[in-house]
């Protein structure tokens, strides 16, 4: 059975540490960020931790519920960075192009972390505000609430999904990496045309771009597409409004 989880008006130590720092939420995550990106995942522990904090390992107790409820909290704060430093200028698609690069961004700066919290669901105050925002900036956009949900879905998962593939790229040693990149410029750009003529009319291509992530190139796909199905919907109200007939779905000023 998990620990409770000390009340936020309790949880500070009457006295601080050796090193003169009371514990608090932030400060835990902040040092399990630092440790893993030292150690990796397997440097996580609460042992570790507690050592870093000088503090024993038990006091993280009153603040999380285990290491698993941490590794939420660790995740809910590289969201909230990304929120940070995003402002919305009420241009839908500049909005959401910059939150999804601010999100991406956040996470591969912490790959080990990435790795671990990418596919989570915390339901954090970070997590939520994110989601508010997104459907927010979609829905005063005007996309219905099937399509807003629709875009909404696609726009998160390629998002985190694309954080975790670069940040498990950046995770990896850095001899790992470097043969994995040099793979585009040995292997592949020395394939003939005679057995492979497509990958080797592309192959200087491919080693500029294979380096890089690719996900501004699919965001951009991605909000071209929701554009287009937006300004497709938009014109279908108008044809019916023009021949007097109301557009089906509720109207995104309904709510």
């Amino acid at each position: 059975m998990p620990k409770p989880v000390v009340p936020e008006e309790k949880r500070r130590r009457r006295r601080p540490t050796k090193r003169g720092t009371v514990l608090s939420e932030e400060l835990i995550v902040r040092t399990a960020l630092r440790l893993l990106r030292e150690h990796g995942s397997a440097g996580l522990t609460a042992r570790r931790l507690g050592l870093a904090l000088d503090a024993d390992p038990s006091t993280l107790y009153r603040y999380f519920r285990g290491m698993d409820d941490l590794t939420l909290a660790i995740g809910d704060a590289l969201i909230g960075r990304a929120l940070d430093g995003w402002r919305r200028t009420g241009e839908w698609r500049a909005d959401l192009r910059a939150f999804g690069l601010a999100v991406h961004a956040a996470y591969v700066e912490h790959p080990q972390a990435a790795v671990l919290t990418a596919s989570r669901v915390s339901g954090r105050a970070n997590e939520l505000a994110a989601d508010e925002a997104v459907l927010d900036v979609l829905r005063t956009a005007g996309f219905p609430l099937p399509e807003a949900v629709r875009v909404y879905h696609a726009f998160i998962d390629t998002t985190l999904g694309f954080a975790a593939l670069d940040a498990a790229a950046l995770a990896l040693p850095r001899e790992s990496l470097r043969a994995d990149e040099d793979m585009w410029r040995s292997t592949y750009a020395r394939l003939p045309a005679a057995t492979h003529p497509r990958i080797a009319e592309a192959a200087p291509l491919l080693a500029t771009r294979m380096v890089t992530s690719a996900y501004p190139t699919v965001l951009d796909m991605l909000l071209d597409s929701a554009a287009a199905r937006l300004g497709a919907g938009q014109g279908q109200g108008r044809a019916g409004r023009d021949a007097g007939v109301s557009p089906a779905g509720p109207s995104p000023r309904s709510r």
